[in-house]
């Protein structure tokens, strides 16, 4: 390999993983805004006033409206990213979410035109989840099928990197217009973040615009004529075991992953009473961390294998459940700063960092953006959508944490059962096809 076509290489490399992790961010930074708007303001200014509690619990359940529609969008885009390519549902997926929440930004609120209000944020929010609904497994796969094959985990990783960095952007978009005076922030300052999402947006689909096809959907399934009917569907039937394991391993990842940022969120304000400004600053610190710890992870899996690290993440939020409701409940910022950091950078991160390559390895390449996106988002219905209002409820009906921390730990077991009956797969070739039999027939990569 000659020095010009070796820094060819490094660039296009690079430029994959900037085009899906700052896409991804993006994204992210759009779906998880409207969670930390949830927790900090929709409950007043979208909903009726006659009681603080019902106004945020109905906040949390149009936050799991986008969750809903989300198994819709990983299939209708998913089998497009199998049939026309990984490409052009990245661009199409990042405008949906992108429009979807600059629109947030001009919504007229409850006391301007009543239930029309949250009538339109719900609509919003589906144009939102249809979009997130094969976002992220689109970038993973993107990535992982530009990957050296002793480097997937590592690759992969970027995706969620950027998900952590789309949260931290939001919880600091947040931050700021928080500092505004309370009248400034509930009459104008809340729609900043939502409009500022306009203008990156179109970095995203700049970038995405200037990356080519994967190799992997051009040659493994173009080239061989792999492409077909209803991938979808043929991922169910042919990989019902791989399907549910990416389900059950969604449950802890996702369930938690929202749980300890969003209902974590409100619970510290609103229950505790602890100042917005210092819940703010513990969170962006925990994703901070995180980004590291996703990395990470994700680099161990490479040498060890996806299950132990995922397993590993699963077994620690069973026993962190109920650990973080003792450290913010001591109301000192030290405190409440530790327990997202763990929350986030050892329980969550030790699931989401080898989770990409993981389930993308699950699925044969002609089914594989059908497939990943469908279980994916199945789980993210069963789990990330109804947490933060399943664990708010919790706490109104039972006036105390416990619950919620049972709800956690549940969670997180069955996360743990559903990785014990998957098979290991980092040492195998993402661009072999099936047998008869629906099971993936991967060669060991060469060294």
């Amino acid at each position: 390999m000659t020095e010009t076509t070796a820094d060819n290489t490094l660039r296009s490399r690079w430029r994959v993983i900037l085009a899906a992790s700052i896409g991804s961010a993006l994204e992210w930074y759009d779906f998880f805004l409207y969670g930390t708007a949830a927790a900090l303001v929709f409950g007043d200014l979208f909903f009726p006033k006659s009681d603080p509690v019902v106004g945020t619990l109905l906040a949390f359940l149009t936050f799991g409206v986008g969750f809903v529609v989300r198994p819709l969008g990983g299939i209708l885009f998913g089998i497009m990213g199998d049939k026309f390519g990984r490409k052009p549902v990245l661009v199409a997926t990042l405008l949906m979410i992108g429009i979807g929440t600059t629109a947030i930004g001009l919504l007229p609120t409850y006391a301007q035109v009543g239930y029309w209000a949250p009538a339109l944020l719900v609509a919003m929010r589906v144009i939102q989840g249809l979009g997130a609904g094969a976002e992220y497994g689109g970038a993973v796969i993107f990535l992982v099928e530009n990957a050296p094959p002793r480097h997937r985990g590592f690759w992969g990783s970027f995706a969620p990197l950027g998900v952590s960095i789309g949260n931290l952007l939001a919880a600091a978009a947040f931050a700021l217009v928080t500092l505004l005076p309370r009248d400034d922030l509930m009459s104008w300052g809340w729609r900043l973040p939502f409009l500022a999402s306009f203008l990156l947006i179109l970095v995203g689909i700049f970038v995405r615009l200037r990356v080519a096809e994967t190799p992997v959907f051009t040659e493994a399934v173009v080239a061989r004529g792999k492409i077909e009917r209803n991938p979808a569907m043929q991922a169910l039937r042919r990989h019902p075991r791989n399907f549910m394991v990416v389900l059950g391993a969604r449950l802890a990842e996702n369930g938690l992953g929202y749980l300890f940022p969003v209902f974590g969120l409100s619970y510290v304000i609103n229950t505790l009473g602890v100042p917005k400004s210092d819940a703010l600053s513990a969170l962006m610190l925990a994703f901070v961390v995180e980004l590291f710890a996703i990395v990470g992870f994700a680099t161990l899996s490479d040498r060890i294998g996806r299950r132990p690290v995922y397993m590993f993440g699963a077994l620690a939020g069973i026993a962190f459940a109920f650990p973080f409701f003792w450290l913010v409940g001591t109301k000192e910022w030290i405190w409440i700063a530790l327990a997202f950091v763990i929350a986030r950078a050892v329980v969550t991160a030790a699931m989401f960092g080898p989770q990409a390559a993981y389930f993308a390895e699950l699925f044969p390449p002609q089914r594989r953006f059908a497939g990943f996106a469908f279980a994916r988002e199945l789980g993210s219905l069963l789990a990330g959508g109804p947490a933060p209002f399943l664990a708010a409820y919790l706490v109104a009906i039972s006036g105390s944490w416990w619950p919620v921390a049972c709800y956690a730990a549940l969670l997180s077991g069955l996360t743990a059962v559903a990785i014990w009956c998957g098979p290991e797969t980092y040492e195998e070739s993402i661009t072999v096809d099936n047998t008869a039999d629906g099971a993936i027939q991967a060669a060991a990569v060469p060294a």
